[in-house]
């Protein structure tokens, strides 16, 4: 019975992260590449606006520490986490005409981005901050890292999942079916949270809320928590170094992310539809990719350190090859690059993930892990800047001709994660244990391109 249960709310933790994967899809295959390819929006603007929610994740601290001390109704989760994804997802009704607005460079165009992108920025640190203290609090130590794994899995399906819709609704570019695509966005999410949020959590008695809000514990004092990080990284070479290879390799597994679709219009002139597929291939490809592992995991003891680095180099080759397609302008390589760039990185998030967990001190697992999702965000949230800063400055100017430019772009994409699997090559803490299949559990809640 108890494992009916575990199935029936790992189920429903799971599909409350439908909706949220199903926004950070569309804004990252979607949006991005109609706004700078198909109606010429200034492409740093357009990526650094994307990324912009990775630079305010460390408000979760404060959303944290709110929805600890005040309670609504006796529910110190449910409320944040339903108020801030549908937040986010009204705001999506405006995309469709800030994408315009932004194509025909409209100042207050751009001001009204800047300030929608904020507003989603922080509804999505308000909701990952109290969706995973609510995963916290309604599992256990023992089933806590496979419930994470599924819902994250859950997110990657779901981001397959609505790039088929959206190739479906908007096969090449059209205003009003664009407008009608994110219109559903409101749709899913709220029909996500009814299937997911009542009931899940245990509603907190007068003395429990009370409690919560007078006793002191070291996450509602961030300046405490991040004066601790910036002290580790600077006493200890190897945690810098750690810190290094996670910020280099996500930036450089994402630093395409922005503007593959983007890419796929420019050098070969495909469509919505067609470009949309990149999304399915990679993520397919990762899904894959960390199911091998872990059948892998059940006959042999796995290297973490290994796994991340043939991964990271298996993702080198990749990027060097998209490099090739554009140089040679041949689209029909571009699947297979895709999907096996796809399974390096399932590879590379076992590993990686589970070094993440490895390089931590027992009792303060929070703060270890807090410091490498803060590598994770600041890398995600730089490749997002870099690659739109890239294209403005070598294609949107006319510099060079967008082949060339893209040519260039994936090989130092390519070179960027060599020198993250260089960098992991001198991180040593002691020495890296065998992977064990109980670390798979958790390996796949490292971050995606959801």
């Amino acid at each position: 019975m108890r494992y009916i249960w575990l199935a029936l709310k790992t189920l429903r933790l799971s599909i409350l992260r439908v909706g949220i994967g199903w926004m950070f899809a569309l804004l990252t295959f979607n949006f991005n590449r109609v706004a700078i390819a198909d109606l010429g929006a200034v492409a740093i603007l357009v990526t650094t606006l994307i990324g912009m929610h990775h630079f305010l994740a460390p408000v979760q601290v404060f959303w944290g520490r709110l929805a600890d001390r005040h309670p609504i109704a006796g529910y110190r989760r449910t409320p944040y986490i339903a108020a801030s994804a549908l937040l986010g997802s009204l705001l999506f009704l405006l995309f469709p005409t800030l994408a315009i607005g932004l194509g025909a460079h409209q100042f207050t165009a751009m001001l009204a981005a800047v300030v929608v992108f904020a507003l989603f920025g922080l509804a999505m640190a308000a909701n990952g901050a109290t969706t995973f203290a609510l995963i916290a609090e309604v599992t256990t130590d023992d089933d806590r890292a496979l419930v994470v794994a599924v819902t994250h899995t859950f997110t990657i399906l779901s981001a397959i999942i609505s790039a088929g819709v959206a190739a479906a609704i908007m096969p090449v570019y059209d205003p009003q079916q664009m407008q009608h695509l994110y219109n559903l966005t409101p749709v899913i999410v709220g029909v996500s949270l009814l299937l997911s949020l009542p009931g899940l959590e245990p509603r907190a008695n007068r003395l429990q809320t009370a409690m919560h809000a007078t006793t002191p514990t070291f996450e509602n004092q961030p300046a405490s928590a991040f004066g601790t990080a910036r002290s580790l990284l600077q006493s200890h070479p190897q945690l810098r170094a750690f810190f290094g290879f996670m910020f280099l390799s996500i930036m450089g597994i994402f630093l395409q992310d922005a503007i593959l679709e983007v890419f796929g219009k420019e050098v070969f002139d495909l469509t919505v539809a067609e470009t949309t597929r990149f999304t399915q291939i990679w993520g397919a490809g990762v899904l894959l990719g960390m199911i091998v592992i872990a059948a892998l995991s059940v006959l042999v003891r796995l290297s973490k350190k290994l796994l991340a680095t043939a991964g990271g180099l298996g993702v080198a080759a990749g990027l060097a090859g998209l490099s090739v397609a554009a140089a040679t302008q041949h689209p029909e390589i571009l699947t297979p690059i895709l999907f096996a760039m796809g399974l390096c990185t399932g590879m590379f998030n076992v590993g990686a993930l589970s070094l993440m967990m490895e390089m931590s001190v027992a009792g303060h697992a929070g703060l270890y892990m807090g410091l490498w999702g803060m590598a994770q965000g600041l890398g995600t949230g730089f490749a997002n800047v870099s690659s739109g800063a890239l294209h403005s400055l070598l294609i949107q100017t006319g510099w060079l001709a967008p082949e060339l430019a893209y040519t260039l772009i994936f090989a130092g994409n390519a070179v960027m994660m060599l020198a993250a699997v260089a960098v992991l090559q001198q991180v040593s803490r002691g020495s890296f244990a065998p992977m064990q299949p109980a670390d798979l559990k958790a390996a796949v809640a490292f971050d995606s391109p959801a």
